[in-house]
């Protein structure tokens, strides 16, 4: 499988990583920890203004078109820039499973205020129920006995849950049907396939948070001196350090496998992406027991950077469901007595 990206996808990932790097700062995002919406209008605006906002939606509502093997690189940059935003809750999976619903004033509507900037939509967690950003979304899409609901946040009862990242906005919403709209009938396969993407949008994420983690190690390393000698240098160090690299390098070609059979609508796609969120996990999970390792008493200050990006870490490796759910789904597969494993499917996959 060739994961080559194409010069246009570079340049579009060059062009959000430049933007991400000047507008989300560390800063700001210890600033948004204590205001009670833990957002920023300011930000979303400019979201929208790059066109991040439409990138999923179709282009006869506004949007670009684009698929899951160009998110997953954006998403690797939110996820290096701890962004706190909902923008890939609203403009890759609430897009893209309005966009695969059947031709409606709802599917219309919706898709052209996520395209320009002026709604955020919020999505129940598949495994947990909760409903990330649920108090500034214009529309909560839930499930209900295989049917899809869209639910005003206003006629919904919300429940701020905790979270171990001050930047995730957990809530529990009590609704009932009569008040909501039915936007889909058996829509159990749409919601599937959201539910995989969310997955993915989290193991996306987790790849940029290991490599922020990583680059802030490394750059503590250099700088911070025992025995007159930067303590990067020592072998021990290193190796924490390398073991780190190796994870991350195991994990994303796995994790651009499933993009690109989610786009592609490819057999067990499910799979490959249970595989690339449990790979991005443990990546992400090492990079933060390191990091605080070579950091030492240091890492766990208010005052490091370090902090921010293991606690996104630590939220998104239970998020779009746990370790043990899509282990148990690669179990499944991997244990099905017809299930196409081995080198000989291997090479005719490549070869097909």
């Amino acid at each position: 499988m060739d994961f080559t990206f194409n010069d246009d996808q570079v340049l579009l990932v060059d062009s959000v990583r430049k933007f991400l790097m000047n507008e989300v700062s560390p800063e700001l995002i210890r600033e948004l920890w204590t205001r009670p919406a833990g957002r920023s209008r300011e930000l979303w605006s400019l979201l929208a203004a790059q066109g991040l906002t439409g990138l999923s939606v179709p282009q006869e509502f506004g949007g670009m078109g684009m698929n899951d093997t160009d998110w997953v690189l954006i998403a690797q940059e939110c996820g290096y820039h701890a962004v706190p935003e909902p923008l890939l809750d609203t403009a890759w999976v609430g897009a893209g499973l309005i966009s695969a619903l059947p031709e409606s004033a709802f599917r219309s509507q919706w898709l052209a205020k996520i395209a320009d900037g002026t709604a955020r939509i919020a999505i129940a967690q598949s495994q947990s129920g909760l409903v990330p950003d649920a108090h500034l979304a214009g529309v909560i899409l839930m499930p209900y006995d295989g049917d899809l609901y869209a639910v005003s946040p206003q006629l919904a009862q919300l429940t701020l849950q905790h979270s171990v990242d001050p930047s995730r906005r957990l809530y529990s919403v009590a609704w009932k049907a009569g008040t909501a709209e039915r936007i889909a009938n058996d829509a159990s396969a749409a919601w599937q396939l959201a539910c995989d993407r969310s997955a993915l949008a989290a193991a996306a994420q987790l790849l940029g948070l290991t490599q922020r983690m990583l680059d802030l190690s490394i750059d503590y390393t250099a700088q911070r001196k025992q025995f007159g000698r930067p303590i990067g240098s020592y072998q021990a160090v290193k190796h924490y350090l390398a073991d780190v690299a190796i994870k991350l390098e195991f994990a994303r070609p796995v994790v651009y496998r499933a993009a690109d059979a989610l786009a592609h609508g490819k057999p067990h796609a499910s799979v490959h992406v249970s595989h690339a969120k449990v790979a991005a996990a443990e990546a992400a999970l090492l990079a933060a027991r390191n990091g605080i390792q070579v950091h030492g008493a240091m890492g766990y200050t208010w005052e490091m950077d370090l902090h921010i990006f293991m606690k996104m870490a630590w939220a998104l490796d239970g998020a779009s469901g746990d370790r043990s759910f899509h282990l148990a789904r690669i179990r499944e597969f991997a244990l099905a007595k017809d299930s196409p494993i081995g080198p000989g499917h291997t090479f005719e996959e490549q070869h097909s």
